[in-house]
């Protein structure tokens, strides 16, 4: 760029005083001035096209911002500026090929990369951002807006420890923040650090985040630290203040739906919303999930049905309308709905999985399996996806669904290692079983997992100071290497993911009561998925024929035609973990008798 007179400058100051001002019309006849005085002076022309911009013109911003770039194309400001206008405009993929450009003299410009970021996070490119903003990691002059881009992909992305640690440096440098401080602890709520997450949380509120928002992220903070009263009372005043906060709206459902096993009360809050905004769609699908949750299909689907069959109906409303008529039988119903959502959004996941269920309870495993093929070769580690596929070979007569599918082989059941300090397994087991009673607070099940006629524990027990549940990590390491060095590698879903190290990803405690069950379900974030027996009812004992409680796999969680059954079980025996790959439909046999059966349950991912 070529350097200006001094009367430039001095007329270049005034215009970015004018345009600090607000004074964008003035602005605007200096800047005017400029580039008639200066046509090959680029910086002019990016601010005669911001003061265009503020005043309405963004075509004639566009073409000041053209000429600047043609001018000198390495001058980064004006093609961040242009890239940012056509973002704006809704041109996204010309935005992002003129930010690029500007990136690679981002050293001059660093505002070309956090507009890059920010681009790409929105559309879910969160590796690229990690690329492109690694050598940040290190970089104590690093722009925080641009660390906070790298934050949000790092934690999209599962890398929550590298994520927090960029989140509590921002806080840090920023102690006053109260945005900062609720984004860090969002994070650590992600993270299932629930504690430092409500600490952070309630903190960022007394620094003045007063929004609808952040008082809904510190009531889940409270639901998951066991402060149900006050998660409720929180949860009551976001909804009254926002009625249309759909997932506020949905957490309190489900929170008085634990606390009671009420479905009319836990969603009044929803119907008076509904009462007075009626076409809201995303209240229908809270009262909708629900009705299903609670164990109510009919209503569910009929609580929806109106609503999906509407020319109007958007993607989530057709998405929750087909899980609605397969959980009542109804898969050509399923079918029609899931078609209108792939119509409406085809490379959606949502859609596609719709779609892949309906045509399963159909009868067309071809398609369904062309459909998952499809999506596992860019998604190839979704748990959902390859139970999906093997479901079709298995209703194909496809030899691959017995290698992927090796029951014997990949699901096995060890017993825990004693914990140091405990004189037996039998009594390390009846301490745990009283520090997990205590934190089964709940009268029934959370809506959208898959227990019945019990409590989850609403605590990541990674994250509960208590000696018994701490001891457990270790009773369960070498279980666990065990099992990995029993699979082996290989290049199945499950063996080419094996490097020999784990990661829990998540923990949690169930207590079934008498015919309680866990309908069959697949983890779709896992690589390998557990059972952990710490207490069995009586029924599970002895002579049992009828296999009660048992582990049961191979039976999928929504209908096909024909229906396939279980094959293969394992006996649950306290101290026992069973270990099987995330993609395996597995489910529980209900058991009779009036005792409960505790267990833990876990994810794991490779480190």
């Amino acid at each position: 760029m070529s350097t200006p007179n001094p009367a430039i400058i001095q007329s270049m100051q005034r215009a970015s005083a004018l345009l600090q001002a607000g004074n964008f019309v003035a602005a605007r006849s200096l800047l005017e001035q400029v580039v008639q005085a200066a046509p090959g002076f680029v910086e002019g022309y990016r601010l005669l096209a911001g003061a265009q911009l503020a005043l309405g013109d963004s075509n004639v911003a566009e073409r000041s911002l053209r000429h600047a770039v043609a001018i000198d194309p390495d001058w980064a400001p004006a093609q961040a500026a242009l890239g940012e206008l056509l973002i704006g405009s809704g041109r996204g993929d010309e935005g992002e090929r003129a930010l690029r450009r500007a990136v690679a003299h981002a050293h001059r410009y660093p505002r070309a990369l956090y507009l890059l970021a920010c681009l790409l996070n929105e559309s879910n490119r969160h590796a690229e951002v990690a690329d492109l903003t690694a050598t940040l990691a290190d970089d104590a002059r690093a722009d925080p807006d641009l660390l906070q881009q790298r934050a949000i992909a790092l934690a999209k992305l599962a890398r929550l420890d590298e994520a927090i640690a960029i989140q509590q440096r921002l806080v840090a440098m920023a102690p006053d923040n109260a945005t900062v401080e609720l984004l860090l602890a969002g994070t650590l709520d992600t993270a299932g650090r629930h504690r430092e997450a409500e600490r952070h949380a309630r903190s960022a509120i007394g620094k003045g985040a007063s929004s609808a928002e952040a008082h809904y992220l510190h009531a889940r903070t409270l639901i998951a630290t066991d402060r149900a009263d006050e998660a409720e009372t929180l949860l009551r005043n976001v909804v009254a203040a926002q009625p249309l906060f759909a997932d506020a709206q949905t957490n309190l459902a489900q929170l008085i739906w634990m606390r009671t096993g009420d479905a009319e009360a836990a969603g009044e809050h929803i119907d008076r919303a509904l009462r007075r905004h009626p076409d809201d769609s995303a209240l229908a699908i809270a009262r909708t999930n629900l009705l299903a949750g609670s164990g109510d299909a009919g209503a569910a689907l009929a609580a929806i049905e109106a609503r999906a069959a509407s020319a109007s109906a958007d993607l989530l409303v057709l998405a929750c309308a087909s899980q609605a008529a397969l959980q009542s039988g109804d898969g050509a119903r399923a079918l029609s709905y899931a078609l209108r959502a792939v119509r409406l959004a085809p490379a959606e996941p949502l859609s596609n999985h719709s779609l892949i269920e309906a045509l399963l309870a159909t009868g067309d495993a071809d398609a369904a399996r062309h459909r998952a093929e499809a999506l596992l070769r860019t998604h190839p580690d979704d748990q959902f996806l390859i139970a999906a596929q093997t479901t079709a070979w298995r209703l194909l007569g496809d030899p691959r669904y017995v290698a992927y599918c090796d029951y014997a082989g990949m699901a096995r059941a060890w017993p825990l290692d004693t914990p140091r300090g405990w004189r037996d397994l039998p009594a390390y087991l009846a301490d745990l079983a009283t520090s997990l009673k205590r934190l089964h607070t709940m009268r029934a099940h959370p809506l959208h997992q898959t227990l019945r006629h019990g409590s989850q524990t609403a605590q990541n027990l990674l994250d509960v100071d208590d000696a018994p549940i701490r001891a457990f990590f270790g009773a369960i390491d070498a279980p666990i290497r065990r099992h990995i060095e029993a699979i082996g590698r290989g290049d199945d879903p499950l063996r080419r993911r094996n490097n020999g190290a784990y990661r829990i990803a998540g923990i949690w405690s169930v207590r079934l009561n008498a015919q309680g069950f866990h309908t069959n379900h697949v983890h779709p974030q896992g690589w390998l998925s557990s059972a952990c027996y710490i207490e069995l009812p009586r029924a599970v004992a002895g002579d049992n024929p009828g296999r009660e409680g048992f582990l049961k796999f191979g039976e999928p969680g929504y209908p096909t035609q024909p229906g396939l059954e279980p094959e293969y079980f394992i006996r649950p025996e306290p101290g026992l973990l069973a270990l099987f790959p995330s993609y395996f439909w597995h489910g529980t046999v209900p058991f009779g008798g009036d005792d409960t059966r505790l267990t833990i349950a876990f994810d794991l991912v490779p480190a």
